[in-house]
């Protein structure tokens, strides 16, 4: 197993003196452990450390990529990473601060441990001295018995400190209340790191600030069954200009699976990022130095209209995400819709995605040009339609339509056509047999 080609490719030559650094700079430290203490042991030797990814959906999505890419820059300093797969806490389900989990079925967890298992695969080196490891801790939880749990570990818990987590207080104080199921997550996690300690003298946690209740669950655990101390690290939540998580619009996330969010769409959504945002998220989610970053700042400073930080951007994330290959054949679409390529040259895959990320419609061939710029939004009326078209504003996989009367008499690779509407407004049509 090793890393994907774009990430395989990324040095270790930041530019910082320590990894410390380079994260404080990129904005990826929220809070820690013993910052000082923290740093020095980084710099000074190297660490196993962790970090645990739930199968509570069929993918990862950008919160996930965050905590990806933060274990590969500790990769490249030397330190050694352990990816956790919660074949176990995957069953439970982490408190949501609004309302109880559904759970899946152990099944379906299954299924979603190994497809995780394999999407973390990628971003990390499987090979060499600090090689990462996988595992699961369902290993460990599934053979302990209830007893075993209560006595060995529930005991070192107190439910006020438990009650205390901002998940847990958010879910106290609310109509839906919390279940002892969702209750006992934070000292599943606890368990995890330590046995992790035990097993593979693991001695750092990475995760999200949101999830700081959940990690010092550990670190408390170590401290008192062990008598030894631990890390953790905390990542600042990614956050949108409306402080919404960021790639995680109810109903709409950024996944990691093509099937899910195709290379198309994924590298539009980078593409069309604010320029407020731009330069935080290239410190995020790329590996480009401090050098490159700040030369992309100029350029937003002084030529904004070229986008030309948004489009580093846009090509570093999902060549990382889905390879350069996906990632050319994304732009090469991208300009064949606008007319700037030939569209019946584009991946069939690459141009049915995206379609399908367009206002589209479906239709026979014989249909009027007309009708379907009504169909797909392009125009409020069939009097607009063709007023448009004889104002020679209106283009049919990209051949200007100058005829009122015009119809769908050709599709692209027999299945698929694209319908414009002056330089920038677009929709698909997909051709019903």
């Amino acid at each position: 197993m090793a890393t994907s080609d774009a990430l395989a490719n990324q040095s270790n030559d930041s530019g910082f003196s320590d990894v410390w650094e380079e994260l404080k700079w990129r904005g990826l430290v929220a809070i820690s452990t013993d910052e000082a203490e923290l740093q020095s042991a980084l710099k000074s030797s190297s660490l196993t450390f962790y970090c645990g990814f739930d199968p509570t959906a069929p993918s990862l999505h950008l919160g996930n990529l965050v905590q990806l890419l933060v274990m590969r820059r500790l990769q490249l300093a030397g330190h050694n990473p352990l990816v956790l797969i919660g074949g176990a806490t995957g069953l439970i389900g982490d408190p949501k601060p609004t309302a109880e989990r559904t759970l899946n079925t152990k099944e379906t967890v299954a299924e979603w441990v190994e497809k995780i298992g394999s999407q973390a695969e990628r971003f990390l080196s499987f090979e060499g001295s600090n090689g990462a490891k996988l595992v699961n801790n369902l290993d460990w939880t599934e053979p302990l018995s209830s007893i075993d749990f209560l006595r060995d570990i529930g005991k070192h818990f107190r439910v006020g400190k438990m009650l205390s987590k901002d998940a847990v207080s958010a879910r106290l104080n609310s109509d839906a209340g919390i279940s002892f199921t969702e209750f006992s997550y934070q000292i599943l996690q606890g368990m995890d790191f330590l046995e992790l300690y035990r097993r593979n003298n693991c001695v750092l946690q990475v995760g999200g600030s949101d999830q700081w209740g959940n990690l010092t669950s550990g670190t408390d655990l170590i401290h008192k069954v062990e008598g030894k101390s631990a890390f953790i690290l905390a990542t600042p939540l990614i956050t949108d200009s409306e402080g919404k998580k960021f790639g995680k619009s109810e109903g709409n996330a950024i996944w990691l699976d093509t099937d899910l969010t195709s290379p198309y769409a994924f590298y539009q959504f980078w593409l069309n990022v604010e320029d407020s945002n731009t330069i935080n998220l290239l410190k995020v989610f790329t590996f480009l130095s401090k050098a490159e970053i700040d030369d992309l700042e100029a350029q937003l400073v002084s030529e904004p209209h070229l986008r030309a930080a948004q489009k580093k951007l846009a090509y570093e994330v999902t060549s990382l995400v889905h390879s350069v290959v996906a990632t050319d054949a994304a732009i090469a679409a991208s300009q064949a819709l606008f007319g700037l390529g030939e569209l019946d040259q584009l991946d069939k895959g690459t141009l049915k995605a995206a379609l399908s990320a367009l206002p589209n419609t479906t239709a026979q061939l014989g249909a009027g040009v007309a009708d379907l710029l009504v169909e797909t939004g392009l125009v409020a009326s069939l009097s607009a339609g063709r007023r448009a078209i004889a104002e020679g504003g209106v283009y049919l996989n990209n051949f200007r339509i100058d005829d009122e009367k015009a119809t769908l008499d050709k599709a692209l690779m027999g299945e698929y056509a694209v319908l414009r509407r002056g330089k920038k407004t677009l929709a698909g049509i997909f051709i019903q047999k």
